[in-house]
């Protein structure tokens, strides 16, 4: 019975979940989970959330939605009573800065890549959107950023086109943790937002940049799913190159749009393994994949036939002038 008492103590430093409701009744569930000794992952309803606790205060990646920032300043104050210092947004969607303006307002710093900060003033400057210019990060970077925070350095740097066009991965150097942003969706297939910057060919790089970054004892913090390994990386990196491959392949057959995202078989093993059932189901994955197919083979049609007509007026000249010799 005390060995029961024990072990369900120690359970419960390492992982917290709590219950909250929105203004509108829906509930909150969030679950602190400790990632290795000051890191902690936050999973609630929006991407996961990073934290550095220790002497200099909170160093937080990211923060959901702006309805669910009450009950995440609750979550971090069971752990620590300073002041959430530093917040890094890994890019623009709202499930990751939705809580900016909050954060803001308790004095927070918040940086980001630079394509973040206009991503987020497009939406500020839209009559479609009402949200505040406080969610505006006030320190941005273009490639990467360092910070040195609770004794050890916090290395931030800049993914090209990936997820989007403003993607940043965060790396606790020290711990040897890493929180990837959605670049890294643990398990289930990415969202590639293709008309914010984003591209399959950058999220394949830039997850192959995170594997040069990192060995095999780190930590992953991923965007959205649960904590992984740099092995996860790897298998979601096979699984994007396998089924792009078959994709590819069909598109060169003349297969349409309609026809391929149906053909179950081009996903059977990963769909078996789950990785249809998150955001982004199996049809809307194989159709971000044929779409960024057809972009990448229209360029190359495109140069094709340029070269060809180049070859036709060089052809032509060389016999004009072939001609004029005779003459």
């Amino acid at each position: 019975m005390f060995s029961k008492i024990i072990l369900n103590t120690t359970f419960l430093l390492f992982v917290l979940t709590a219950f909250a409701q929105t203004d509108s009744g829906e509930k909150v569930h969030t679950k602190l989970i400790k990632v290795k000794n000051n890191i902690y992952m936050l999973q609630g309803n929006g991407g996961n959330i990073g934290l550095s606790f220790g002497n200099d205060g909170v160093f937080m990646i990211d923060d959901q939605f702006a309805d669910g920032i009450e009950q995440i300043q609750k979550d971090i104050k069971k752990v620590s009573d300073k002041p959430v210092r530093l917040l890094v947004n890994t890019h623009f969607h709202g499930d990751h800065t939705g809580g900016n303006a909050a954060m803001a307002a308790t004095g927070t710093v918040i940086f980001s890549q630079e394509n973040v900060r206009d991503r987020i003033l497009g939406m500020v400057e839209s009559e479609k959107t009402k949200i505040s210019d406080k969610s505006l990060p006030i320190v941005t970077f273009s490639e990467d950023l360092t910070f040195h925070f609770n004794g050890e350095k916090i290395y931030v740097f800049h993914v090209h086109n990936a997820h989007t066009d403003g993607d940043a991965m965060v790396y606790f150097t020290k711990n040897n943790v890493l929180h990837t942003g959605d670049v890294f969706f643990n398990g289930k297939y990415p969202f590639i937002d293709v008309e914010n910057g984003g591209s399959l060919k950058g999220c394949i790089e830039g997850l192959e940049k995170a594997l040069l970054v990192i060995n095999e004892d780190t930590k992953i913090i991923p965007g959205h799913g649960n904590m992984g390994t740099p092995k996860d990386i790897s298998k979601t990196l096979d699984m994007i190159n396998t089924i792009y491959k078959r994709v590819y392949k069909n598109y060169v057959n003349k297969k349409s749009e309609a026809e391929v995202s149906k053909m179950t078989d081009l996903t059977k093993e990963f769909d078996e393994l789950g990785y249809g059932s998150g955001f982004i189901n199996t049809e809307a994955f194989l159709k971000m994949i044929y779409g960024e197919v057809a972009k990448e083979r229209g360029d190359i049609e495109a140069n094709a036939e340029k070269n060809a007509k180049a070859r036709e007026k060089v052809e032509k000249m060389m016999k004009e002038q072939e001609k004029k010799g005779k003459n």
